[in-house]
């Protein structure tokens, strides 16, 4: 029978493939931001699992980057988790044959995973290092300036605004709130 791993088990996951604790970072933003968005969405009976597939979404790229998220589904379904976690994982780059972003917790994954990386790189240009007080606008500018977190794809960004059906700005005010929400969990990594 599929298992669904606990976000404590997620998480040990996680760490053993990756150590950087940037990745770790990141990990931890996504799944907050993504547990934010079930919420707020009228998934919250889901909070967990949107929350888990947020931290595991990576799990795969700092040790085989190359071959980003075909790894992680042999690498899940090895610890025979729940299909569901394996295609909300999968489907985070919108490309791989048969794991296309189809659910809405799936286009919110895809969405807000770069964007995360954008805003996060804004915050980091503010004095106060927060996104407590970063603003739309200013998001915006950097979305706008190619060179500036040159590996958040922009194209990534926009697809997924459109995918949800929400302009640019309602992405990155929704992410910005989300971020905001967990902002002292992943500040830790």
């Amino acid at each position: 029978m599929p298992k669904m791993p606990t976000k404590e088990e997620a998480w040990a996951l996680l760490c053993q493939y990756n150590e950087e604790p940037f990745h770790r970072r990141h990990a931890a933003t996504v799944g907050g931001v993504m547990r934010w968005y079930a919420v707020e969405l009228g998934y919250g009976e889901e909070k967990d699992f949107w929350e888990i597939v947020g931290i595991l979404h990576d799990v795969d790229f700092e040790r085989w980057p190359e071959e980003h998220c075909v790894k992680a589904v042999q690498l899940l379904a090895g610890l025979d988790y729940d299909p569901k976690l394996i295609h909300g994982v999968a489907s985070h780059i919108g490309r791989l044959p048969g794991y296309l972003p189809e659910h809405q917790m799936e286009k919110v994954l895809f969405a807000a995973d770069e964007l995360t990386g954008l805003i996060g790189a804004a915050a980091l240009m503010r004095p106060s290092k927060s996104v407590q007080d970063l603003e739309v606008k200013s998001v915006m500018k950097k979305f706008k300036t190619p060179k500036f977190a040159a590996g958040c794809s922009r194209e990534v960004i926009a697809q997924g605004a459109e995918k949800l059906g929400w302009s640019l700005e309602e992405l990155m005010e929704k992410t910005i709130l989300a971020m905001r929400s967990c902002e002292s969990e992943y500040e830790r990594y």
